[in-house]
């Protein structure tokens, strides 16, 4: 049974949770702070973590730093900063998706269900995004290996989250194609997904600055305005 580790110290959210996904047949275990948090996430079989930015004893992205130097169990950030800044900095250290409160818990189940489908975890595995039949594929120095689930500039691996890789992969399936938000939404979070096409370019951003990061020169990832994203003409 898929279990999902819920870090909160509001007692209504974990509690509205754990119900909403106990009546779909998922477990869920509850901290209020990230020392709690921590011992769970380390003795039990955790499938997924819904974290909370802000807690009583630290930040939530710290600890998902700390945990991403050893785990790479997707992790949902939940928070009241609905900025975007707050958002891609949550992408850039390790996060998959980002839910902001308020919400409902069948649009997060939503979410886990589409992060637990990309990741292969859980009891909800399956693609979302079609990987194409060639293992690797390389354009303009980036190279993605669908069996690993790994992108590389050169031989540097990069360090890209679930979404940020499907996206990614994507655009190299078909690389004349010019994908409308709603298409990329369809395709990597999946077609019953409650999300915007804001979130599309959210994490569009965080991908080019990874890719910049490493020294991606010239832009991989083209805006087709009032359209939606490809992958860049130049790229061969």
């Amino acid at each position: 049974m898929t279990c999902i580790l819920l870090v909160d110290d509001e007692p209504a959210i974990t509690e509205s949770l754990a119900y909403a996904f106990e009546r779909v047949g998922m477990a869920s275990l509850s901290a209020s702070c990230l020392t709690d948090a921590t011992r769970l996430f380390e003795s039990e079989q955790i499938d997924l973590v819904v974290l909370d930015l802000v807690l009583p004893d630290g930040n939530g992205l710290d600890w998902l730093r700390t945990i991403r130097a050893y785990s790479q169990i997707p992790v949902i950030i939940l928070s009241s900063h609905d900025e975007t800044v707050d958002q891609i900095v949550g992408l850039e250290v390790g996060a998959d998706d980002y839910v902001g409160k308020p919400f409902s818990p069948r649009a997060m189940i939503a979410r886990v269900r589409a992060v637990l489908r990309r990741s292969g975890a859980g009891s909800d595995s399956g693609p979302v995004a079609d990987s194409g039949s060639v293992a690797n594929s390389e354009k303009s120095g980036v190279r993605i290996d669908t069996n690993r689930r790994q992108a590389y500039l050169d031989a540097q691996a990069l360090p890209l989250s679930r979404t940020e890789f499907d996206l990614l992969n994507l655009f190299f399936n078909d690389p004349g194609r010019v994908f409308e938000r709603d298409d990329i939404l369809a395709a990597v979070w999946g077609p019953d997904v409650s999300v915007t096409e804001r979130t599309v370019d959210v994490h569009i951003k965080s991908l080019r600055k990874k890719l910049a990061a490493a020294g991606q020169v010239g832009g991989l990832i083209e805006t087709v305005r009032g359209v939606g994203y490809r992958l860049a003409e130049s790229a061969n």
